[in-house]
C-alpha cells in the first residue's frame, strides 16, 4: 500500500496524503486532482478502491491489429495526440505473436473503467457484446469487419478504386487487375465489388480483369501478384502499399520492369513511399482528418452530445509518382 501511494503521488506530483484522501473518498481534494489520481492508478495498473470503480477513467483504448503496416502507427499517432488535447490518456493495445489478443485487451480495458475505445481494424461479436453491455463508447476506424451499432470512420473504397482505374485507363491500360486483402476483410470486399462493377460497365464482356486476395504482407503481395501476372495484366491496383511493394518484387522476379511492363498503384501513402524504387503511385488516406473525426465521434459519445452518424466516409487522394506509365505495346506486336 505504501509503495502504491508513493508511485501514484510521484506520477501526479502531489503528496502521499492527498493520494490517501482520494483513495479513501475523503474531502479536501479538487476534482481535477482527484481525477488525476484515479487516472494514475489506472495507468500504473492498480485496481481502484471498490467505492471508486464505478467512476470512468479518463483513459481511451487505441486497439491496433499490428504495427508492421505503417498506416496503423500513423493513425494512432494522430488519434493519440487529439485525445491528449481533450484531456484523455490514450492506451495503445497492439496484437502481436505471443502477446495479448484483442479479446484480452478488451477485458483489460473494461477492468480499467476506460471512457471509450477506438478500434483500428475490427472486433469480434463477443467483444462487441461485452462493450455494449457495459455501455462503453466505441468508434471503429477503417473497420475490418461490419458491426452494427458502432459509429465508423472509413476511407471511401469505391472512390479509391474509381480514381485508380480512371488513372490507369487514361494511360491506355485495358488489362487491369486488382489485389486486395482477405475476402472477409470489409475494405477489401468493398474494393472488389467496386472494381467488378466498374470493369463490367466500362469494358467488353470478354476482357479479363482478375482479382486476387492476399494476406496483408510483402510476401503475401508477392505470391498473389505472381499468379495475377500470368493472366497478362499490364496494370495492378493494390489494397495497400505493402501489397504493392510485393507486386513490384514479383514483377522483377519475372524479368518485368515497373512501370514499363507493369504499372502498380498502391493504397495508403504510408511513410517513405516517395523513396521506393520506383516511387509509388498510391491512394493517400486522409489520416489526419480520419483520426480526428474518430476522436470527435468518441468524445461526443462520452459527453452524451450530438448523435453519431453510422459511418463517415473520407475521400482518398490519388498521388501520381513513377510506378505508373502508359500501357506497353501488345507483347505479340512486332
Amino acid at each position: 500500500m505504501v509503495r502504491k501511494l508513493v508511485q501514484v503521488a510521484q506520477k501526479v506530483g502531489v503528496s502521499e496524503a492527498t493520494v490517501s484522501r482520494v483513495l479513501n473518498g475523503r474531502p479536501g481534494v479538487s476534482d481535477s486532482t482527484r481525477q488525476a489520481v484515479l487516472t494514475a492508478l489506472d495507468v500504473l495498473g492498480y485496481e481502484r478502491p471498490t467505492q471508486l470503480r464505478g467512476v470512468r477513467a479518463r483513459l481511451v483504448g487505441l486497439v491496433l491489429p499490428e504495427l508492421q503496416n505503417p498506416i496503423f502507427p500513423a493513425l494512432a499517432e494522430v488519434a493519440g495526440g487529439a485525445l491528449v488535447q481533450l484531456g484523455f490518456t490514450p492506451v495503445l493495445c497492439t496484437r502481436s505473436a505471443g502477446g495479448l489478443t484483442e479479446a484480452e485487451y478488451v477485458t483489460m480495458l473494461l477492468d480499467q473503467q476506460v471512457s471509450g475505445v477506438i478500434f483500428c481494424g475490427g472486433l469480434t461479436e463477443d467483444e462487441s457484446a461485452a462493450l455494449k453491455e457495459r455501455n462503453v463508447p466505441v468508434v471503429l476506424l477503417n473497420a475490418a469487419v461490419d458491426h452494427g451499432g458502432f459509429p465508423q470512420v472509413s476511407t471511401d473504397d469505391v472512390a479509391a478504386v474509381q480514381q485508380a482505374y480512371a488513372h490507369l485507363t487514361s494511360l491506355g491500360h485495358t488489362r487491369i487487375g486488382l489485389m486486395v486483402g482477405p475476402a472477409d476483410h470489409t475494405p477489401s470486399r468493398r474494393k472488389a465489388a467496386a472494381f467488378t462493377t466498374l470493369t463490367h460497365r466500362t469494358t467488353t464482356p470478354h476482357t479479363h480483369h482478375p482479382i486476387g486476395h492476399a494476406l496483408f504482407s510483402f510476401e503475401g503481395g508477392q505470391a498473389v501478384a505472381t499468379e495475377l501476372l500470368t493472366t497478362g495484366i499490364t496494370a495492378l491496383i493494390c489494397g495497400s502499399d505493402v501489397l504493392a511493394l510485393g507486386a513490384i518484387r514479383a514483377a522483377r522476379r519475372q524479368g518485368l520492369t515497373v512501370p514499363r511492363d507493369l504499372s502498380v498503384v498502391g493504397y495508403d501513402d504510408s511513410a517513405f513511399m516517395n523513396y521506393t524504387d520506383p516511387p509509388l503511385t498510391t491512394l493517400r488516406q486522409p489520416i489526419e482528418a480520419m483520426s480526428r473525426a474518430a476522436v470527435t465521434l468518441l468524445a461526443n459519445q462520452i459527453n452524451g452530445t450530438n448523435p453519431t452518424p453510422k459511418e463517415l466516409l473520407h475521400e482518398p487522394e490519388l498521388v501520381v509518382r513513377h510506378s505508373t506509365a502508359p500501357a506497353p505495346a501488345p507483347r505479340d506486336s512486332p
